[in-house]
């Protein structure tokens, strides 16, 4: 059984995003490792002060490749678990036969499956510059506070973008609506057991979107399970009762995981 867990994050957050689940995941006895994007390994002020300019260049296939490295260099196949963006980069990366087991939280739109509603207004501000693609993109604390975080403490908005934001290559998003990140084979036989969570109050992947990426996945003959949590936001990760949506994964993950190939 695999006692290592890989933390995959997604758009506008870095491996600072993971701080409580690494610590939390380290004191019940497993191995936590959190890698950050390409150019995204920085704390997030000084990201937001002064990005890389290479991050902009930085593709969807970029980063799974990325992460393909990681983990074939590892000693122990890890469990892998990732938010939003991150949700899909576990799913390819499953796809490629890596990982003994995958939780995908929130992901986004992922080739195949149809947008939301709610995805489809939260990306405007991205494609609605046309040059967005060859940039790296900052989101406002309003969007943050209005659509991304929306169930944070009013109060605490402010403090937790300046903690956490970092700036994210608009080509990520391009990636996701040009099919330029490829497909997925959802009936892949070599494809670790897959468990995808969703929140009932996203504002930026719907629920509606991750019960569709569920109808996909569900073809592969390793089990496939849903999780719809209710009165959760994209926030999830972060939000009052985190621990209860990071304990469900793990379980699931940890009951679930096949054998480590080798």
């Amino acid at each position: 059984m695999s006692r290592t867990i890989m933390l995959i994050h997604g758009a506008w957050l870095n491996a600072a995003s993971w701080e409580a689940w690494k610590a939390r995941y380290e004191a019940k006895g497993f191995t936590v490792v959190a890698p950050d994007w390409p150019y995204d390994d920085r704390p997030p002020a000084e990201l937001r002060a002064s990005p890389d300019p290479r991050l902009a260049k930085v593709g969807q296939v970029a980063i799974f490749d990325h992460y393909d490295r990681i983990i074939r260099a590892m000693p122990q196949e890890p469990i892998l678990i990732g938010h939003s963006l991150g949700g899909v980069i576990v799913q390819h990366l499953l796809d490629r036969g890596l990982g003994v087991a995958g939780v995908a939280i929130d992901p986004a739109p992922t080739p195949g499956v149809p947008l939301g509603p709610h995805a489809i207004a939260s990306a405007l501000p991205v494609f609605s510059d046309v040059f967005s693609g060859s940039k790296s993109k900052v989101m406002t604390r309003k969007f943050f506070g209005e659509r991304f975080a929306q169930t944070a403490p009013r109060d605490q908005v402010d403090a937790l973008y300046d903690r956490y934001i970092v700036p994210t290559p608009g080509k990520v998003y391009w990636d996701g609506v040009t099919g330029a990140s490829g497909h997925i084979t959802w009936d892949n036989p070599r494809r670790a057991p897959l468990l995808l969570i969703g929140g009932e109050l996203d504002l930026i992947a719907d629920a509606s979107m991750t019960r569709g990426i569920y109808n996909k996945q569900k073809q592969a003959p390793s089990r496939t399970d849903l999780k719809i949590f209710e009165g959760r936001s994209h926030w999830t990760c972060m939000d009052a009762g985190w621990e209860t949506v990071a304990d469900y994964a793990l379980d699931w993950a940890v009951e679930n995981q096949r054998a480590p190939v080798g």
